[in-house]
């Protein structure tokens, strides 16, 4: 078979995702923290962008007259582009062919500096004032105290040293001790084997097993446990309740010969295998109760943050107001000394070129983070029109909502609206809400309608919290009882839901012997 070439034309339609719309699609899906570092390496990767403190105001109007602006000014770089592209064009002509009398160029027509056909005062007038005065880091009337520092959080592993070093240990076994102590999970647990830590270490196991025991002396009782069972038998040495030292005893060896008992609640199996009395387990229950099987996390630092809000939702009159979130966030504007540079057209060559490619990325960039904020403004405000019963009521009346209903109300495609709702949040009357909490499925009602499906875990949150303790309620019987609340739900669907609440099954609820 011969080879040989050929010319097909082809006509196809694809989506070209420009420089501009990847930086676009990037910002939008970037959560708020996520922001504020986007836009401080922004500033560090582009000189003519710079942070300012002042507030957008009729003077500056960064705020509304920004997209107007950016929009102008990349129209006129882009037939900018256009014509420098045309120029070198000019220049490649062949040498035989005259190149055509220099003559000048009007604004309407085109010209080869982008600049030269925009009149950069009124155009950047918002940005040509001198820069902000830098505040000072303290205010006149604060007291520059180191009071006013934040003290530095204390680890896990910063208190255990700390108590180890009070303790009178070789120096030697101490620096294995603190090896173990940097192996401890969140919990407080030692997830690595005695001999996985002499290979590390290079020590015998015997020695290792000697620093684990000067681990799990310190305090909180527990830490350094290898198992749960390890870790309830170390606080049953140190129990400092007011409890008989039968009873104690009694617990001891529930923990110690019958642990797989008790996490299956085998209540029968425990009191024959113990030849202890029913009531007597029942009390050894209570004691377990008392136990912290997570140890660890009482000590370090809190990793929970207080979260900011994207959007505050608050009602104005008879309408909800849907307001963005901008306190904190760094304020952009183009730097007015390279401005004053691009206008003074004292540069040539590369300089130049530099500038105003930096120039288009700086619009490009303004844009992006304004278009960002608009989209996110339009998705919540869509959000909010449609659960203003549930701002008004309360969670009863949570209206089932799905990313194609707000794509259809605001023009957008669902990706948009997945992007927008992604790592945002929701200020609202009743509380602070990730934006994906008002997206769920919908559950058929008899009288209702469809409800939403976080209405329908409420109420079975509510039936097992209701529930006696030695008749625990079973999925079916749940799906039963919303059943005759006219909440049309199969047992399976109520067990996937009570699992996603986090409670346990009906026989793990099980309180008292059968």
């Amino acid at each position: 078979m011969a080879l040989e070439q050929k010319l097909h034309l082809k006509l196809a339609q694809r989506l070209v995702m420009t420089p501009t719309l990847q930086q676009a699609i990037k910002l939008l899906q970037l959560s708020r923290l996520e922001l504020e570092q986007a836009l401080a390496q922004e500033v560090q990767a582009n000189p003519l962008l710079e942070m300012t403190d002042e507030p957008p105001g009729e003077e500056d109007g960064a705020g509304a007259e920004v997209t107007a602006d950016v929009e102008e000014a990349t129209a006129a770089d882009e037939a900018a582009a256009q014509a420098d592209a045309a120029e070198e064009e000019q220049a490649e002509a062949p040498a035989g062919e005259p190149a055509a009398p220099e003559e000048p160029v009007s604004a309407e027509a085109g010209a080869a500096d982008p600049f030269g056909e925009v009149e950069l005062d009124a155009l950047f007038a918002n940005y040509l004032h001198d820069g902000p005065s830098v505040a000072p880091a303290w205010d006149d009337g604060e007291e520059r105290s180191l009071e006013n520092s934040p003290a530095r959080a204390e680890s896990m592993f910063d208190d255990l040293c700390s108590q180890l070093r009070l303790l009178q240990v070789p120096e030697g076994l101490a620096a294995l001790c603190e090896f173990i102590i940097g192996n401890l999970d969140p919990d407080g647990y030692l997830r690595t084997s005695d001999g996985e830590l002499a290979a590390q270490f290079g020590m015998p196991v015997e020695q290792v097993r000697e620093a684990i025991a000067v681990v799990q002396r310190l305090e909180p009782a527990g830490i350094g446990a290898r198992s749960l069972k390890e870790c309830f038998l170390l606080q049953l040495e140190r129990f400092d309740r007011e409890i008989e030292p039968e009873m104690l005893a009694l617990t001891k060896r529930v923990v110690g010969e019958a642990f797989e008992d008790v996490l299956h609640q085998r209540w029968d199996r425990i009191a024959q295998k113990l030849g202890a009395p029913r009531d007597s387990v029942r009390a050894v229950m209570e004691v377990l109760r008392h136990l912290d099987p997570h140890p660890g996390a009482r000590l370090g630092p809190n990793d929970n943050q207080s979260i900011e809000p994207d959007v505050v939702v608050a009602k104005d009159g008879d309408q909800w107001r849907v307001v963005l979130n901008d306190d904190g966030l760094p304020r952009l504007r183009i730097s007015p000394r390279y401005l004053r540079l691009l206008q003074s057209r004292a540069l040539e060559g590369e300089a130049k070129g530099y500038l105003r490619e930096r120039m288009r990325s700086a619009l490009w960039f303004l844009r992006s983070v304004e278009q960002r904020q608009s989209t996110i403004a339009r998705v919540t405000s869509a959000i909010v029109r449609r659960q203003e019963d549930f701002l008004e009521r309360g969670i009863a009346h949570l209206r089932p909502l799905v990313l194609r209903d707000i794509a259809d109300d605001i023009g957008m495609h669902e990706s948009t609206v997945s992007r927008v709702v992604a790592n945002k949040f929701m200020a609202t009357p009743r509380g602070i809400f990730p934006l994906k909490y008002f997206f769920h499925s919908a559950i058929s009602h008899a009288l209702q309608g469809d409800i939403s499906s976080v209405v329908v875990k409420e109420r079975i949150k509510d039936l097992i919290n209701q529930e006696e303790a030695a008749h625990p309620l079973s999925d079916a019987r749940v799906a039963r009882q919303l059943n005759r609340l006219g909440i049309r739900i199969a047992r399976r669907t109520v067990a996937k839901y009570r699992e996603e609440l986090g409670v346990p099954s009906s026989e793990q609820r099980r309180r008292v012997l059968r």
